[in-house]
């Protein structure tokens, strides 16, 4: 174990630790802009400097290590004075747009900027300014709001090992992007999204939909798969307009496309909410005007579409549904025999019920004709 102390509070811990993470410990905060806790350290943006003692520069805190007997100042006037500098330095290329920016209210460039008090820039000069010309269907990439943190490059590469984007060029005209540059073409998982300290990287389906005011942030779970992720609806007027998910989770906020995306069909109209049940042919039902309905004629649904009667369903409550298929597969076992009938379960069930499922199928239903798709 290694023995320092940080502002003056004396800290044990082990050998190994950055003296950032060990300030966490004492509750000290340190700005940072490009540090993640699940990445490894960068030291780019040089916003986490501290004073050691004996040391004749500021140093890093996110990538020096602890050494035994370190004595270290996070908050000087000259610290401050070299941070808000670095703040300047950054907002000086970076878009003055948060009136409009998705991230707004949720940026922390954006944060540090408002505990520094920058009003106005004393730095001028050439800026750099990209065309949006991205063609990917989810990820809304504005590279003028880029502050070259590197998070999402680390994410890529580290946490999914996809590398599809990654630092290209160098000095002033250095950017982040795809291969040779062009639309972004990789598996939309989103965490490049989820990481970044800014504006540059949003997700398209959230656009204008809403930010902070008004949203309510409703914990649930994902239903895509039997993985179960721990998800975060961020809902407006009874609509979800984005989906996030907490670090803290033990999916540790890594999602998939289909659980940070694949949202819509939340608010679809063409949702079914309610179990249904084919009309047979021979039962006798009323159209929309109350006309009885024979096999050859259509019946008007509640939008403006019609349905061929062979396929119509009726709405059920889930009693009378299970009911239903109970009834049914005790008939069709009887008159044919357990091995006339199979059961193929879903990737979207958790491994405790599809063990249920098969249980049932074999020592219910009395067949081993079960089987598992094993994808979406």
């Amino acid at each position: 174990m290694i023995r320092l102390t940080i502002d003056n509070k004396a800290i044990e811990v082990a050998e190994g630790t950055t003296v950032l993470d060990a300030a966490k410990m004492l509750n000290i905060e340190i700005p940072t802009l490009c540090h993640h806790p699940k990445l490894t350290p960068f030291g780019g943006c040089r916003l986490c400097i501290v004073e050691v003692k004996g040391v004749p520069r500021p140093l890093t805190s996110c990538t020096t290590p602890v050494s035994e007997g370190m004595e270290v100042a996070t908050s000087t006037p000259a610290l401050e004075d070299l941070r808000k500098t670095l703040l300047e330095l950054i907002l000086s290329d970076h878009p003055n747009d948060c009136m409009i920016c998705e991230k707004a209210g949720d940026c922390t460039l954006q944060e540090l900027a408002y505990f520094y008090g920058i009003r106005e820039n004393r730095f001028e000069g050439e800026r750099r300014i990209y065309e949006k010309k991205d063609g990917n269907p989810f990820i809304e990439r504005d590279m003028g709001k880029c502050i070259l943190c590197g998070r999402c490059v680390k994410v890529c590469d580290e946490i999914q090992g996809v590398g599809a984007i990654d630092f290209a060029y160098r000095g002033f005209k250095s950017k982040i992007c795809p291969t040779f540059e062009k639309d972004l073409d990789c598996e939309f998982c989103g965490q490049c999204v989820a990481v970044c300290p800014t504006g540059a990287l949003t997700g398209k389906m959230w656009q204008l939909r809403g930010r902070q005011k008004d949203i309510n942030a409703i914990d649930t779970t994902c239903s895509y798969c039997g993985t179960g992720c721990n998800i975060t609806l961020h809902v407006r007027n009874n609509k979800v307009v984005r989906v996030t998910s907490k670090e803290n989770t033990w999916n540790e906020g890594w999602l998939c496309v289909k659980g940070r995306f694949g949202y819509s069909f939340i608010n679809s109209p063409d949702r079914l909410k309610k179990p249904l049940i084919r009309i047979a042919p021979k039962e006798s039902i009323k159209g929309s005007k109350g006309q009885s309905l024979k096999n050859s004629d259509t019946l008007t649904l509640g939008r403006s579409d019609t349905c061929d009667f062979s396929a119509i369903f009726r709405e059920a409550s889930w009693d009378e549904a299970l009911d239903y298929i109970a009834a049914k597969l005790k008939e069709i076992k009887e008159r044919s025999g357990a091995d006339s009938i199979a059961g193929l379960s879903s990737a979207r069930c958790t491994t405790e019920e599809n063990y249920l499922f098969q249980k049932f199928i074999r020592a219910a239903v009395g067949t081993n004709n079960v089987d598992h798709c094993a994808r979406l």
